[in-house]
């Protein structure tokens, strides 16, 4: 009989192989290094599911409620090679190492080195840029980096928080120019 700390409930676990016969396999030898109390402690404050299922396989051999490689397996629904990387794991570096959540490291930037230093001291500089088209122009040109339109825009704006460098002088010149381009409109009235 195994108890499920803060659940109402217990579980039994059958020890039966596929004919029917019992298993009979040979107990963990681990030695668990935390108190009981902490591990409970641990696991009510986990936020990771995947922290929870090990801190409660940890529990459970620590109570002495599991004694079996194969009931770790059953009761936490994972497969026997699964439970053996985590007590592996835990053997090597305690619970540090057990509970440690690895991320894949993603792309590499496109922009970095000489080239980001480069581009922030243009971007900060009082000509700066006047669109995004003429970052992603000069970055081929200047660095021979071909980068897409779309990463120099999100690049620039969410990770250099940088703005364009579009003047009010240049603003007021362009709406004149377009004002001067209108070409009047006349609206005949045929008289009834």
């Amino acid at each position: 009989m195994v108890v499920l700390p803060f659940a109402n409930f217990t579980c039994e676990i059958q020890r039966q192989g596929k004919w029917g016969s019992v298993i009979m396999a040979r107990q963990l030898k681990i030695e668990i290094a935390e108190s009981a109390e902490l591990l409970e402690k641990s696991l009510k404050k986990a936020k990771h599911a995947s922290h929870k299922e090990r801190l409660q396989m940890l529990w459970w051999l620590k109570t002495g409620q599991v004694t079996q490689h194969h009931e770790l397996g059953q009761l936490l629904g994972r497969s026997p090679a699964t439970i053996t990387r985590w007590l592996q794991q835990y053997r090597q570096g305690g619970l540090e190492k057990l509970l440690e959540v690895r991320t894949a490291p993603g792309a590499q930037k496109k922009i970095q080195g000489e080239a980001l230093e480069k581009l922030k001291h243009r971007l900060n500089s009082p000509e700066g840029f006047h669109s995004y088209r003429e970052i992603v122009e000069w970055l081929d040109l200047e660095c021979g980096l071909k980068i897409k339109y779309d990463t120099v825009n999100r690049f620039v704006r969410e990770k250099l928080k940088a703005k364009l460098k579009v003047s009010q002088l240049r603003k007021q010149e362009q709406k004149e120019a377009l004002i001067e381009n209108l070409q009047p409109i006349y609206v005949w009235q045929e008289s009834a």
